[in-house]
């Protein structure tokens, strides 16, 4: 008996060093994955400054064509599909456009000279936009309304008459641009926006009256931030 145990016990012991010798059963240790950054879209709300430059050309009037610096703010949202970009965009900018003039002219026996001015204030714009995204740049087309608030002021040195008018024109916005993505959340924008205005009447009724035609050629750069 003593013996058949010893026999067991042996060949136990040799059962388990076999088995500690045969290759493991166990899976390899799975190293870990490499953390990858979302990847970059173009959609979703966004707002941002801009700045620029506004150059109106005026014509059938005796006012010059005022010109000067723009600066506003900006709000948007993209959608995105593929490589395609469409969104919707507003914006409303302080202009410092305005530009003095001389007149001279005769009516019958009647002369008339003095000076006159004209600005424009305000300028917004509330336009589509389309574009075609080449990784974080999008070149777009855009259109859409325009309007402006303008002062309009006349004197007259030789019959003493004097005038100023206030007043909104409204118009349309067309133009095209392109913007990079430095960040997934900070843009930067250069667009041109040519804005056709509508025809307005001023001093009305007196020798001085005119219907006068305006489109102001709009060039700006932007810094936007993405949410």
């Amino acid at each position: 008996m003593k013996t058949l145990f010893l026999a067991l016990l042996m060949a136990g012991a040799a059962t388990s060093a076999i088995a500690a010798d045969l290759p493991t059963r166990k899976g390899y240790p799975v190293a870990p994955q490499p953390m990858y950054a979302p990847a970059f879209t173009w959609g979703g709300l966004y707002v941002g400054i801009n700045g620029g430059y506004a150059y109106g050309d005026m014509s059938n009037t005796n006012f010059a064509n005022p010109n000067g610096g723009v600066i506003g703010g900006t709000l948007g949202y993209n959608w995105q599909m593929g490589q395609i970009v469409f969104g919707a965009e507003g914006d409303f900018d302080y202009a410092f456009t305005k530009r003095s003039n001389t007149y001279a002219f005769t009516t019958g026996n009647l002369a008339y000279a003095g000076g006159n001015s004209y600005e424009t204030n305000w300028i917004t714009t509330e336009r589509l936009r389309l574009g075609y995204a080449v990784d974080r740049a999008l070149f777009y087309v855009t259109g859409g309304y325009a309007g402006m608030s303008t002062r309009a002021s006349t004197f007259d040195v030789n019959t003493g008459y004097s005038n100023s008018q206030d007043g909104w024109r409204s118009g349309g916005a067309i133009g095209a641009g392109v913007e990079y993505a430095f960040t997934n959340n900070i843009s930067a924008k250069a667009e041109y926006l040519w804005l056709p205005m509508e025809d307005k009447t001023y001093w009305s009724g007196t020798p001085y009256q005119e219907t006068n035609k305006l489109d102001v050629n709009l060039f700006r750069v932007g810094l936007n931030y993405k949410f």
